[in-house]
């Protein structure tokens, strides 16, 4: 079983943000594959989703990007899930907008959910999806990342999102170094 989380702030006006990458992912995900969030547990909407026979649970938690720590430990606890087998996808300010990079082991950059997830796993050895946000420094940080996104950086996302059409499966089938090859130079 895989856990796949998605991070962003729940809310409506909190959609379609900077911050809010990870769940506009799924989002996008869930819409392409035909499956929905029709589930709730442990703070968290999720669903469930088989790959080759292998169930995925997709999570977005609900407790704000902060706090997103809590919601993935219990679970983890709950599913079972060894932590080899989750995926965190993220916003990341120091890549350029639409950069794909998966990591693993790395720090939080001064990402504050993962510093909660960190917190809460007691370990950095789990895989992360990283998508660049880029950062402009005219605005301050928080302003900049629960700000939404212009036309064109929307234009960006909507193809790195198309890159990634497939990555639920890959994350289920290939191991972090073939992942990383197969998207960290796209």
């Amino acid at each position: 079983m895989k856990l796949i989380v998605g991070l962003g702030n729940p809310g409506s006006e909190y959609i379609k943000t900077r911050h809010n990458i990870g769940f506009s992912l799924l989002d996008y995900l869930a819409k392409i594959k035909g499956f929905s969030f029709d589930k709730e547990k442990f703070n968290g909407m999720y669903a469930e989703y088989m790959v080759n026979g292998e169930k995925v649970i997709l999570v977005k938690p609900l407790s704000y990007m902060n706090l997103s720590g809590g919601v993935v430990y219990k679970y983890i606890n709950f599913f079972k899930i060894d932590i080899k087998d989750l995926l965190i996808i993220q916003d990341d300010l120091d890549m350029t907008m639409g950069k794909i990079k998966f990591v693993y082991n790395s720090s939080s950059g001064g990402h504050n959910g993962i510093k909660d997830i960190e917190k809460y796993l007691k370990t950095k050895e789990y895989a992360r999806l990283k998508i660049g946000i880029a950062h402009n420094k005219d605005i301050d940080t928080k302003d900049y990342v629960l700000g939404k996104f212009n036309e064109e950086e929307s234009k960006t996302l909507n193809h790195t999102f198309e890159k990634l059409d497939n990555v639920i499966e890959d994350f289920c089938e290939l191991n972090l170094n073939l992942l990383m090859t197969k998207y960290n130079n796209k």
